[in-house]
């Protein structure tokens, strides 16, 4: 069984930091880069970062750079996602998802084959 489990979600203020991390099982970690996204209501999923680890691989939605730290614990087959200096407009779903092993475009959501479920993340002002 394929699994991707991303816990770490809760309430934040303004400024603060949260690490999210995405569990994983039933598939080749390696072959698959494994992207993080975020959906707020009303708004379009949107992708916050991806990590490859054994391509050397990392890319950050533009909303993020700076601010967000994605890494991956292999061992674990776990990749984590630190977010710091948080702001009201990042409260969202947060999903974490492994990507076919081809992508090309790590953003499009379309060239992901497994999902997990949510983690919400609220940031007060």
């Amino acid at each position: 069984d394929v699994q991707l489990q991303a816990s770490g979600g809760g309430l934040v203020q303004a400024g603060g930091s949260l690490r999210l991390s995405c569990t994983t099982s039933g598939f080749t970690f390696d072959d698959h880069g494994i992207g993080w996204f975020r959906q707020a209501p009303g708004k379009e999923r949107e992708g916050v970062a991806y990590i490859k680890s054994s391509e050397r691989i990392i890319v950050y939605g533009d909303s993020v750079k700076g601010r967000f730290t994605i890494s991956s614990d292999n061992a674990k087959n776990t990749v984590y996602l630190q977010m710091n200096n948080l702001k009201p407009e990042d409260t969202a779903d947060y999903y974490c998802a492994a990507a076919e092993p081809t992508i090309v475009n790590v953003f499009r959501t379309g060239d992901y084959v497994y999902w997990g479920r949510g983690t919400l993340v609220t940031v007060s002002s």
